[in-house]
């Protein structure tokens, strides 16, 4: 039996190990119920007393040495431990992994550049809500009860309510904004309107607007006239050149459709501009008294003008975009292109 203790004695002095799986592998065969020192302490019960003396000192030697190997090799592994958690994984010599930028959609772009181009002359915003009663989409503006804009076909009209509609234009802001204010009022009025069309490369049954308007005393057209040319040559640059159409708004009297210089061929002629050098942005003109008088507004007093745009229109201009569908359809290929556009 000595010289199995003797045995163990080396066995643990030389036991190494950094995995706590196996310092427990060690202690269970000594240290159990089962382990060899349980074994060692049975065999001395037996033994002649006058050689207890002399084994007691080796079985206690190697109690000692195995609780003393357990205690080294446990702070070691857990020291290393602790050690690892505090590592970090990252290498800080390796290059920097710049992440992807984001990307705004170009509709928003162009919303947020018309807002500030218009915001630097005294323009606020205003906003109004999607759903509207006829009042305010159409009869407060000057709409005959006979207007075609009033038949299904251009109209998106809840069932259950004949009176309520998807509005068809933002100019329901305007007329909320008039009725709520004193002149002067100065404001744009820009959100997503709706009208049953057919979607093409040129058509969509949701696009958005930004509509503008302007009622003060003694307001004229020339007014909105040099509005609008500053707005152009903000947008397109400072050569572009304006052209006024005689038109027809309900709202609006004397009305006008306005053209821009195409910047493209510099008014030379191309596809965009359909070889006539200018390109239709906006419709505008004066508000009709009628519409004054509807909102609470003394015509004789007051005058102003009204403006609108689809956004649309103007991004496609803007970023020589054909397809007016590409907007709505989330292709990340098409949204990519606008990575880190302010």
């Amino acid at each position: 039996m000595q010289e199995s203790i003797n045995n163990w004695l080396k066995e643990v002095e030389e036991f190494r190990t950094d995995k706590m799986e196996a310092l427990e592998e060690f202690r269970i065969k000594f240290l159990s119920k089962k382990g060899i020192l349980n074994q060692v302490f049975e065999h001395f019960k037996t033994m002649p007393v006058e050689q207890k003396k002399e084994f007691g000192q080796l079985v206690n030697n190697l109690k000692n040495n195995i609780n003393d190997k357990l205690n080294v090799l446990k702070e070691a592994i857990e020291g290393n431990s602790t050690q690892t958690k505090g590592q970090s994984d990252t290498d800080l010599t390796l290059p920097v992994n710049f992440k992807e930028l984001g990307s705004r959609h170009p509709i928003s772009i162009v919303r947020s550049q018309i807002i500030e181009i218009f915001s630097k002359i005294g323009f606020t915003v205003s906003d109004g809500p999607e759903i509207e009663d006829d009042w305010h989409n159409f009869t407060a503006l000057n709409f005959p009860q006979e207007h075609p804009a009033r038949d299904m076909q251009d109209t998106f009209f809840i069932e259950q309510n004949p009176d309520i509609a998807l509005r068809t234009h933002t100019s329901s802001v305007q007329v909320r904004v008039m009725e709520g204010m004193k002149p002067p009022i100065r404001t744009i009025s820009p959100g997503r309107v709706f009208r049953n069309e057919a979607i093409s490369a040129r058509a969509h049954c949701i696009f958005h607007q930004i509509e503008g308007l302007y009622i003060d005393k003694d307001v004229s057209f020339a007014d909105l006239k040099q509005t609008l040319l500053y707005f152009a040559r903000e947008t397109f640059g400072e050569d572009t050149k304006i052209r006024l159409r005689p038109s027809f708004f309900p709202f609006t009297e004397p009305s006008a459709e306005m053209d821009v210089s195409c910047n493209l061929c510099k008014g030379k002629g191309c596809n965009i501009c359909k070889y006539t050098g200018w390109v239709e942005i906006l419709g505008c003109g004066m508000v009709d008294p009628n519409v004054l008088e509807n909102c609470g507004i003394d015509s004789k007093v007051y005058s102003g003008f009204a403006f609108g745009m689809g956004i649309e229109r103007m991004t496609m201009l803007k970023y020589q975009i054909k397809d007016l569908r590409l907007f709505f359809e989330n292709d990340l290929h098409f949204l990519k292109q606008f990575e880190s556009v302010v």
